[in-house]
């Protein structure tokens, strides 16, 4: 038999003498008379510990999930034969109270929610640590909710609706992205319509000035000329001038067109109809009721 201990840095040595406890041998060098009865009963660490208590529960929404518990505790110096002598197995007395509160408080929480009240679970199981262990020695320092985990089935179908979720809003994002695309393109081919028909009037506004003038000019330098056969020769050059252009554009397709002086005259004549038409229904509209209408043709000599 010994007769001394040296128990190690924050630990402390239990000494009893004839089976009854005698004293708390702190770290150093302690001497035990064997022969008086005493012997070293067991030890104490003094240390800040951590026990994982992993405990598996049902939600309140009928979902099987574990929890997992960090407790930290201490040995109360001041409470040395309390720690001892009054718990059999801590740990296992710590594992009972930390089953006893997170069943008892899950089952009242959905599955969604029990990630976001973690801290008040843990605040529970602390709470009720501090009240029961603080009689038998023991100091609960901290307790914490490290992990939450649902069945690996139930984590898949979470992951899923997220998944699903997100694709949701990305493609609602790519709609909404490809309808501006549409809006804004409309608007933007509506604006060159419209500045391409103004600039079409404007060219045709311009051609019907540059006729007039050129009708006017030419009538006043010539006297045994109409304005018919004015306007028959210019539409003839133009005529002229639509053929040069389409031979000479790059990327022109083959046009089959008969041509030949009948045809010419063929064209200027029907144009040369189509105005006049066109002048006798609008002189019939503007003329009064029973009044005689003028031809069209005296009617651009009388101008």
């Amino acid at each position: 038999m010994s007769c001394f201990t040296c128990p190690g840095q924050a630990t402390v040595a239990m000494i009893e003498r004839f089976g009854k406890f005698s004293r708390a041998a702190h770290p150093g060098f302690n001497v035990i008379i064997p022969c008086c009865g005493e012997t070293v009963a067991g030890t104490l660490s003094l240390r800040v510990q951590q026990l994982d208590v992993r405990c598996e529960t049902k939600t309140r929404d009928n979902v099987f999930v574990t929890v997992i518990v960090s407790v930290q505790y201490q040995v109360v110096k001041e409470a040395l034969y309390d720690a001892f002598y009054k718990l059999t197995d801590s740990k296992s007395q710590i594992k009972s109270y930390v089953f006893d509160v997170v069943r008892g408080t899950v089952p009242k929480i959905n599955l969604d929610d029990v990630f976001t009240t973690k801290e008040e679970i843990a605040y529970e199981v602390k709470d009720q640590l501090t009240k029961s262990m603080s009689n038998f020695g023991f100091m609960i320092i901290q307790t914490l909710v490290t992990d939450i985990e649902p069945d690996q089935r139930v984590r898949a179908a979470m992951n899923e609706i997220n998944a699903a979720s997100r694709m949701r809003v990305a493609a609602v994002e790519k709609a909404e992205a490809e309808k501006i695309q549409v809006v804004k393109a409309a608007e933007g081919d509506a604006e060159s319509k419209y500045l391409q028909g103004q600039g079409i009037a404007r060219q045709r506004q311009a051609i019907v000035n540059g006729l007039r003038e050129s009708v006017l000019n030419f009538e006043r330098d010539v006297t045994d000329i109409s304005s018919r056969d004015v306007i028959e020769m210019m539409m003839i050059t133009q005529y002229f001038d639509m053929l040069k252009d389409i031979g000479v554009s790059k990327g022109s397709s083959t046009v089959f067109m008969p041509h030949s002086p009948a045809t010419v005259a063929d064209v200027a004549g029907q144009i040369r109809s189509g105005f006049m038409q066109a002048q006798a229904g609008s002189a019939g509209i503007n003329q009064p009721l029973g009044h005689p209408v003028q031809h069209p043709m005296d009617v651009g000599m009388q101008r």
